[in-house]
């Protein structure tokens, strides 16, 4: 008789221990931060492609219901300036920020409340969880102040005075979604830098992470460089690249918002590549993660 052949090894078996080490791998990170709040900051090009929409979604459902209380946090300022676009209103930027009149909130309002928060509301209830909407009026949730760079006035563009975060609280069982809409004592609006949001509602909630979801791979040690990307730095190295004046441009109020985050308290913060399907369960859940950590 001859030798016995090996049973070559099946397909569907490979396929499936391949996701069960995915699940392993991820089992002690879903055990460490069972209960935690973690913030995310959602934009750029996941909120733009479809699937990527699609999968922003499941990975925040997942995150709900494995035991986690997810905060999504967003703007809008491409739809913004196209609907501006559209009827005719002047679109300008000092210091990187939308000068910002009357007409021009009232359309912002109308875009971030009324369209862009709706759409990821419903985008998370086809994913499988109970989410609900809001801005900062909602409870009193951001009290905001005119912002005057450089001492110039740009209009209804605000600060975050204030965080009450008890209307988060009370929803514990939805997963909010907050546009980025402060109000001041005499009931103005305000638009606010959706990063400074994130940022003061992680500190005010005590969140173990605050995640920024960006269109790089993230925090470049050489920004010509893609292949450069620093996987972990604490809040101390990430002081003395900036004061190198080796970061600028789109990512500065990122790092500047993380920066306010970890010195309130924040567990870590994580600047993430939005551009990869589901990159924020491969962040949070997988030892080598997507982008960049960043802790106090």
């Amino acid at each position: 008789m001859g030798t016995p052949r090996a049973t070559p090894p099946d397909p569907i078996h490979k396929d499936t221990s391949a996701r069960v080490a995915v699940l392993l791998e991820a089992l002690p990170y879903i055990r460490e931060f069972a209960g935690a709040t973690i913030v995310v900051k959602y934009g750029g090009a996941a909120m733009v492609a479809p699937e990527l929409k699609a999968s922003f979604a499941r990975d925040i459902a997942l995150l709900k219901l494995v035991g986690m209380n997810p905060v999504v946090v967003h703007g809008g300022g491409p739809d913004i300036s196209r609907y501006s676009d559209l009827l005719g209103l002047d679109v300008r930027f000092v210091d990187g920020l939308r000068v910002t009149d009357a007409r021009t909130m009232e359309l912002a309002k109308m875009v971030l409340v009324g369209k862009i928060n709706k759409e990821i509301v419903a985008q998370l209830h086809v994913a499988g969880v109970a989410a609900v909407g809001l801005a900062g009026d909602d409870g009193q949730l951001i009290q905001a102040s005119k912002q005057m760079p450089n001492g110039h006035d740009i209009g209804f563009v605000g600060k975050v005075d204030h965080v009450d975060p008890t209307v988060l609280e009370r929803l514990s069982d939805f997963v909010p979604v907050v546009a980025s809409v402060g109000v001041d004592n005499k009931g103005q609006s305000y638009n606010i830098n959706a990063d400074t949001v994130a940022a003061s509602l992680a500190a005010a909630l005590h969140a173990r992470k605050v995640l920024f979801l960006t269109d790089v791979e993230g925090l470049l040690a050489d920004p010509a460089d893609p292949a450069s990307l620093i996987s972990e730095c604490t809040l101390a190295e990430l002081q003395i690249m900036l004061d190198g004046g080796s970061i600028g441009g789109g990512m500065l109020p990122k790092l500047s918002a993380a920066r306010h985050a970890l010195e309130h308290g924040v567990g870590a913060a994580h600047i993430v590549d939005g551009r990869q399907e589901h990159s924020v369960l491969i962040e949070l859940f997988t030892e080598a993660g997507i982008g960049t950590k960043i802790t106090p």
